[in-house]
């Protein structure tokens, strides 16, 4: 019987092993030293790395309408920072840029493929056969989503088979490969496959679940990936066997309100796997719990106190004068100013205690029940499923916010009615929390039962998933534009720097420079065709000995408190 040798995929490897070996274990093994995939225990160990390592979250918080500029005097950002708030192409490296998250995407597939591989060569079908299959599957599709909503455009049923995605890899690579970039469509056909053959094989039966495709999390995938395929019933039907016929359990944000204003505690508490609403996390080399936290560290683009007065967590909403059962933060310093939760769970981990050297680590719940609420709301809006979706409004508002109201159609309208658009002023710096809708799909005329409601469940999901990056996705999908803006001495808007439109094709994150010296066909840019109009070329020699960017100082600033 051939043997089964684990070994990297062509498309990740711009980023030199050398520079994962203190990161990666098994990428320090030469191919014939690797493990063979001849038992289940292997392959069950393998799938531990196909959870990507590294994040979306800096990256798409600080493109998205969830920061503003505080000026280029403010010494707390970064050649990456300004690169990435002010949509240009990253050059830089470290743990949070694009490359990272592509090479590590890339990693995870390899890894779940060869699994599949092994599963097929060696005849397993037991029942640990089965779940390993589906984890696979589930962990294939999930990296290609991640790697498709990154560098390429939304999907849309209008665009999307011309609209570049990324190279598809569904089987093990060989050296001498040759990658194209698929469509938008063709990848999210990929992942529709993956998922219908994963999930009646999906199971429960791991060590520690929730850091793997358990069964819930399975669901919550699926309803996040049909709701941006635009296939609304099967968004509703994978939330309701997420939710299982009811409306959580939700975060126990009165717990939290119960709580002393401990940092670590409440963080600690966000991110426990006790709690039913967290489905499945994943720890990450990253410094995105102190840039997007209460630190100073990379606050010259910030959620700030305007954004959260006048946008989101702490703007006037539908739901009237009630509070948070846990109010967040709401404070400025000398080039400090922030809005958030304490919910980003920025970890230290030490190689060296002595030396105090190690990485900086972010552990995040990937999926949770709450944003599965939500999305299934956002499902039954587009089905004019209006009572239904209220239902779900409702249960979410009431779990986070101290009101008697109680929404309904009419009442969600008239309020969203009453409030201008976003940036709609003279100067097109005044923010509100309604903002023009654009999507690719169809909904009803501004103003109308339809787009108000969405505007309500988008305002809640930007609450629910601040600092997450998750907001980012959102602005592509509704064809939401945003400008970046400075703010003055006093955190207000001041002047627009630029603007991003529906159609700017800097929605797309470009492809890593080392991908794209390897032959990977770039994202268009300056009005240049977004379509798939040539093969990428081959794909047999990529660049080593990227610098790691990986900062080892622990020795942080903390926010000062109120």
């Amino acid at each position: 019987m051939k043997k089964k040798y684990i070994f990297l995929s062509v498309l990740a490897t711009a980023v030199s092993v050398t520079t994962l070996s203190s990161c990666d274990d098994y990428l320090d093994t030469m191919p014939d030293n690797r493990t063979v995939l001849d038992t289940e225990d292997k392959m069950s160990d393998l799938l531990t790395s196909s959870y990507p390592a590294y994040e979306y979250v800096l990256v798409n918080e600080l493109m998205s309408d969830n920061a503003d500029y505080y000026g280029a005097e403010n010494p707390n950002g970064g050649r990456l920072g300004d690169q990435i708030y002010f949509w240009k192409d990253v050059t830089e490296s470290p743990n949070e840029a694009p490359s990272r998250l592509w090479s590590s995407c890339y990693n995870c597939i390899a890894n779940a493929n060869q699994v599949l591989e092994s599963l097929k060569e060696y005849k397993f079908s037991d029942d640990k056969a089965q779940q390993l299959k589906a984890e696979a599957l589930l962990c294939r599709a999930y990296a290609h989503f991640i790697l498709v909503n990154e560098f390429g455009l939304a999907y849309n049923t209008k665009t999307s088979t011309k609209d570049l995605g990324v190279p598809l890899s569904t089987k093990v690579e060989k050296i001498t490969a040759k990658h194209e970039r698929a469509s938008v469509a063709a990848v999210y056909e990929q992942i529709d496959k993956d998922l219908q053959e994963a999930l009646p094989l999906v199971g429960d039966n791991y060590k520690v679940p929730k850091y793997h495709f358990n069964v819930k999390a399975a669901y919550a995938f699926a309803t996040r990936f049909y709701l941006f395929y635009e296939k609304w019933d099967e968004a509703i039907k994978y939330a309701d066997l997420c939710l299982g016929g009811q409306r959580g359990p939700l975060r126990d944000w009165s717990v939290l309100g119960s709580m002393a204003d401990d940092n670590d505690a409440l963080i600690n508490h966000y991110i426990s796997a006790d709690l039913g609403c967290n489905l499945m996390f994943s720890d990450f080399y990253s410094s995105s719990g102190i840039y997007l936290g209460a630190y100073v560290v990379y606050k010259r683009y910030s959620h700030g106190r305007y954004l959260g007065a006048n946008e989101d967590i702490l703007a006037n909403n539908v739901w009237g004068s009630g509070g948070y059962y846990k109010r967040p933060l709401n404070m400025a310093g000398a080039n400090f100013d922030i809005c958030l939760f304490n919910k980003m769970a920025y970890k230290f981990q030490y190689t060296d205690p002595v030396a105090q050297t190690g990485f900086r680590r972010l552990t995040l719940p990937l999926f949770t029940t709450d944003e599965v609420l939500l999305s299934r709301a956002e499902a039954l809006i587009m089905k004019k499923q209006y009572d239904k979706a209220c239902e779900d409004l409702n249960a979410w508002m009431h779990n986070i916010v101290k009101t008697t109201v109680t929404l309904t159609p009419t009442l969600i309208q008239n309020f969203y009615n009453s409030v201008n658009y976003c940036y709609d002023d003279v100067d097109h710096l005044q923010s509100t929390v309604k903002k023009h809708l654009h999507p690719a799909f169809d909904i009803d005329a501004e103003g109308s039962v339809q787009e108000t409601m969405l505007q309500c469940v988008l305002g809640f999901r930007r609450i629910e998933t601040v600092q997450e990056g998750k907001r980012w996705w959102d602005i592509k999908r509704y064809g939401i534009e945003i400008p970046r803006r400075e703010m003055d001495a006093s955190g207000q808007p001041s002047k627009v720097l630029d603007v991003l439109k529906k159609d700017d094709p800097r929605r797309a994150v470009q492809i890593p420079l080392p991908q794209r010296n390897a032959g990977v066909q770039p994202n268009p840019r300056n009005g240049e065709s977004s379509t798939v109009v040539a093969p990428a070329g081959p794909l047999d020699k990529f660049l080593n000995n990227v610098t790691s960017d990986v900062d080892f100082s622990n020795k942080l600033i903390r926010a000062p408190k109120n």
